[in-house]
């Protein structure tokens, strides 16, 4: 005998949501694509295609940086070959806004940081946009002093560590080049404009 206190189910309830259905189909074709792309990708950097590591390689690339074996060494991804900052260490950033925010390891500083981001974006909800590969901005913070100045200021100093916008502006090498501890030859900046948003 059936309990009347539990209704049955109808039809209509037991029906898959086809549009759900349809867009997960999508979705799982998109991402297909997108796998052979990274597949192509990682065979270029020898690396998986995280955004990072592409970053690192991009960056090794146009700067004369050499990086280490290991993509875990502490503290550092590399070391510039050539020119002022030869043998100088460096840590790569690469973000896809610049939100002016720094991932810094107080315990693992290198000689400098090197920092590619997209364009600049206030921090907000990511619903509704999207966030492409793309370079706008190049930073070079000199790690030593950098910590010396957000530790007089008092900033916590760790994971998305804040940086005021003016210091930031003092390290960019482009578009604007402002720190002339790097200057680009007009080849590594066609090189960089290569990666820069085209809508």
């Amino acid at each position: 005998m059936l309990d009347a206190s539990c209704p049955l189910e109808s039809a209509e309830d037991t029906k898959p949501d086809m549009a759900g259905s349809d867009q997960l189909g999508r979705l799982a074709s998109l991402i297909q694509r997108r796998n052979l792309v990274d597949a192509e990708i990682a065979v270029t950097i020898g690396r998986p295609a995280h955004p990072g590591h592409i970053g690192e390689y991009v960056a090794a690339e146009i700067f004369e940086i050499t990086l280490y074996g290991s993509a875990s060494h502490k503290g550092a991804d590399g070391y510039f070959v050539h020119g002022p900052l030869a043998g100088r260490s460096v840590n790569i950033k690469k973000y896809s806004k610049d939100e002016g925010v720094l991932d810094i390891r107080p315990d693992a500083l290198p000689d400098f940081f090197l920092v590619l981001t997209g364009p600049k974006r206030h921090a907000a909800s990511s619903r509704g946009t999207t966030a492409p590969w793309t370079i706008e901005s190049i930073y070079l913070f000199e790690a030593a002093q950098l910590l010396a100045q957000l530790s007089a200021r008092g900033v916590k100093i760790g994971v998305a560590t804040s940086v005021r916008r003016l210091i930031w502006d003092d390290a960019e090498v482009y578009p604007a080049p402002t720190n002339r501890s790097l200057r680009l030859t007009p080849e590594q900046v066609s090189l960089i404009d290569l990666f820069r948003d085209r809508d």
